[in-house]
């Protein structure tokens, strides 16, 4: 999911706003063109009748690897000297192999992601909307996880579709009017999930070549972080070369030049099981933290990229939720938030979900429920999350896995 937020205390969140400054763009249908008339005297031949290609359907990915091998991600050295006996030791290796049905989750949730960005970086055009977008990504998952239930396999945090200066945890609400623009900078965030082993990558969609110096910048600063993690790596030094490719960029548009900023609170996380952000955090900035990266640990990295502050703040309609992990006193929790706490658990678990997939349960007029439940601290929600209005903020994430030999970027495919 969206990077891990510095979170500012409840009476701090700015709620019930909308983020209005999208223009809806519609999109311009060109119609096949007509045959020409013939001039008088002249004959045509009939015109055959064209065949209309048939949309390939999407299979349950299990069906193109029915051996239960998947595709393993880019693997890399870990980048101290101290850790470079284990690429070839033989009891590291043997210690990666006891974990091997641990890892072919991982790369069976990474090869739909791969084929799920495929099919959006195919399909997403300006003129549609949000909606229109989000199910194209989410029904793509669902129908190559080909999961009988929710938490065997599938969606692992609402897709996120943040457009330009809002950088994460936007997702489209049912009745959402946004519609893309050409201009705009969306940041597409999916997350895939087998067995509660989570992919969590993301990647920014443009449509205009004038953003390509902050997109650079971004997936540069990504992969500076990706290349400096791994196993007894301090947090704060990952943090520090993300910085120094990031703001090492600038973008120019219309004659003037705008510095590219790391989003200074956003950042990469540990990844549990069922469990998008678990324990460490790690910095896309310099910030102290010497804590060190273990092994067999799983991290998201990703980095944000700003024209604007590069600072983020809560506002807008909400649409991202998930239950804090842990026991909850329902004691003072009314029946019906109470039997929605039910559904949710019954369906996403300790999974990040949104609105949306609550209406996919059935339930229904369950709004008042659900703000009971993040009063009472059981439910936990993430407003979008902004910088300064009319600025553009990019975003390009990896899964890595910190196998006991080498780094594996599970995540990672021919487009980046």
């Amino acid at each position: 999911m969206s990077a891990q937020i510095e979170v500012p205390t409840v009476e701090e969140k700015v709620s019930n706003l909308k983020i209005d400054d999208n223009v809806a763009v519609a999109e311009t249908e060109v119609p096949a063109a007509a045959a020409a008339s013939p001039e008088a005297g002249e004959t045509t031949a009939p015109k055959k009748k064209k065949k209309k290609s048939k949309k390939k359907k999407i299979v349950g990915i299990d069906t193109h690897y029915p051996d239960g091998v998947f595709p393993e991600g880019e693997w890399q050295e870990y980048p101290l000297e101290v850790n470079s006996y284990r690429t070839t030791s033989e009891e590291k290796r043997y210690l990666d192999r006891q974990q091997n049905n641990h890892w072919q989750d991982f790369r069976k949730g990474a090869e739909i992601h791969r084929r799920v960005r495929h099919k959006a970086q195919s399909s997403i055009k300006p003129g549609m909307s949000m909606l229109e977008i989000a199910d194209i990504i989410e029904n793509s998952v669902r129908q190559y996880a080909n999961a009988d239930h929710t938490l065997k396999a599938g969606i692992g945090f609402p897709t996120g579709l943040s457009l330009n200066h809002v950088a994460a945890h936007y997702t489209p609400n049912a009745g959402d009017k946004v519609v893309l623009a050409y201009e705009d900078v969306m940041k597409v965030d999916i997350g895939v999930h087998v067995n509660g082993h989570i992919v969590d990558s993301a990647f920014t969609l443009t449509f205009d070549d004038k953003y390509d110096a902050l997109l650079q910048a971004v997936k540069s600063a990504t992969n500076a972080g990706v290349a400096a993690s791994g196993i007894d790596v301090r947090l704060n030094d990952i943090g520090e070369a993300v910085q120094e490719v990031m703001e090492s960029y600038e973008l120019e548009i219309n004659g003037k030049s705008y510095p590219i900023k790391c989003i200074r609170n956003l950042n990469g996380h540990n990844i549990g099981d069922f469990e998008i952000h678990s324990g460490k955090t790690v910095p896309i900035v310099p910030n102290g933290d010497m804590t060190k990266m273990e092994e067999g640990e799983t991290f998201a990295i990703e980095t944000f990229g700003s024209t604007g502050a590069g600072y983020v703040v809560g506002a807008g309609e909400c649409s991202h939720y998930s239950v804090i992990k842990g026991e909850h006193d329902l004691k003072s929790v009314p029946d019906k938030a109470q039997a929605l706490l039910s559904t949710i658990k019954d369906n996403f678990g300790t999974l990040p979900w949104c609105r949306r997939y609550l209406d996919r349960t059935g339930a229904d007029k369950y709004l008042l429920a659900l703000n009971q439940l993040v009063r009472a601290g059981i439910v936990e929600d993430y407003p979008p999350l902004v910088d300064t209005k009319g600025c553009y903020t990019a975003q390009y994430e990896h899964t890595i896995l910190l196998h006991p030999h080498k780094k594996e970027v599970v995540s990672r495919g021919d487009d980046y």
